[in-house]
């Protein structure tokens, strides 16, 4: 069934955000309208946002109200650096119990739900299989109150389904995604000058792009799926590969014994390692995608190119300008949106070329020709052949790819 009528919960969430973005830009797509207890971070020309936490009653006015036929709960907290146990708790559990029961009963609209999950629902254990499949559980108890949430959340989602077989109810189990405007405890670690690890110990890494995180909520909107379905980049790596792809030093600096009391003791230097991150660093996890790649997705990044985007992000975030980051202001929202006085759209699309927007947008498109061009000569050819392939299929500038082009006829 095509979705028509969306409402994206979480919106104020950096997935929720790129979502709406990209529903609206569909003609097909009739409605979206984002509901949080924050507003939006991100410019939006037709999501309308409504500010509400998440009770099932308001929920339910809501879908009714707009005849939501799609519902996709963005708000899961899968981080516990980001709120503390009781806050992340009511939103995991409750508010997931909120939002299904807003798209429940027999006269309800919603014909289809879309569950941001994580993979933090297998655990990460010595003797867990090389890569999970939907069909595996976990083989021991959450060790963590954050896990023991997830799987709470992830079993009131299968019950829904149990219940309401007419329904499509997607569940997405992703692995931990890397990426500028993700605020996560792996990108805390992999932006240190060195990289932590437990003494004695390689785990496996397998990541996610942030395009492809919100690429598969798209996915899963835009098809009817039904059930879990992994979402994790093509191979893997080790700690040590994607310490060395980042051109840091691996700092084997956690003992193998006392490492959560270790841990603790590195807090009070910054470096925060949360308890659902230490497993990890010793055995690491892997998830097997080809359920999800068999419904027609095709993964944009490999763990692989995914972890040396970042590596590129990290060399760039000196020439980032923060100053220019949106704000979302009601008043003005509701003027240019219902004024009869607008005569056109205020804001420019979401996929307007980068070379066309205005000099204080952010991130590498934002950054001037000649503000790049002295950041060349310090990246390696391999960053300089992925920015020219960048740069030429998007914004064009010949002085830019002209200088990429010197540089990589230089070191041959």
């Amino acid at each position: 069934m095509p979705s028509k009528r969306i409402l994206i919960t979480g919106l104020s969430t950096f997935w929720g955000g790129r979502l709406a973005q990209a529903l609206e830009r569909d003609p097909e797509v009739e409605t979206v309208i984002g509901v949080d207890r924050r507003p939006p971070k991100v410019e939006l020309a037709r999501t309308e946002y409504v500010r509400v936490a998440d009770r099932r009653s308001l929920i339910r006015r809501i879908v009714e109200a707009a005849e939501i036929d799609t519902v996709v709960d963005t708000r899961m907290v899968v981080d516990s650096i980001v709120t503390g146990r009781r806050v992340a708790h009511e939103n995991n559990v409750i508010g997931t119990m909120n939002v299904l029961a807003a798209c429940g009963g027999p006269d309800s609209p919603v014909r289809k739900v879309v569950f941001k999950s994580s993979a933090h629902v297998y655990g990460a254990e010595q003797d867990d299989p090389a890569y999970f499949t939907e069909s595996m559980r976990r083989r021991h108890p959450p060790r963590t109150w954050l896990e023991r949430d997830i799987v709470e959340a992830e079993d009131a989602v299968a019950e829904f389904a149990a219940r309401h077989p007419d329904r499509t109810v997607t569940a997405l189990r992703f692995a931990n995604s890397l990426g500028r405007g993700v605020r996560s405890a792996p990108m805390e670690l992999l932006g240190l000058p060195a990289i932590p690890a437990i003494l004695g110990f390689d785990p496996r890494v397998q990541v996610l792009h942030r395009d492809d995180l919100a690429g598969c909520l798209e996915h899963a909107v835009r098809h009817d799926l039904d059930g879990p379905y992994n979402c994790a980049a093509d191979g893997v790596l080790v700690l040590s590969e994607v310490a060395s792809l980042l051109g840091k030093p691996l700092a084997p600096v956690l003992p193998p014994w006392g490492t959560g009391a270790a841990a603790a003791a590195v807090r009070q230097v910054g470096i925060r390692l949360p308890p659902e991150q230490l497993n990890l660093l010793r055995f690491g996890r892997a998830l097997d995608n080809r359920r999800f790649k068999a419904t027609g997705y095709r993964f944009r990044y490999t763990t692989r190119e995914t972890v040396l985007a970042l590596r590129r992000e990290q060399r760039l975030e000196p020439f980032v300008d923060r100053r220019a980051a949106y704000r979302y202001e009601e008043e003005v929202e509701e003027f240019l949106r219902r004024s009869p006085s607008v005569r056109a759209a205020s804001q420019a699309p979401a996929d307007e070329p980068p070379a066309n927007r205005p000099p204080g947008s952010t991130g590498y498109d934002g950054l001037r020709a000649e503000e790049l061009m002295r950041l060349l000569p310090s990246l390696d050819r391999s960053d300089l052949e992925a920015l020219r392939e960048h740069e030429a299929g998007r914004a064009g500038r010949a002085t830019v790819v002209g200088a990429i082009d010197r540089l990589l006829a230089a070191q041959r």
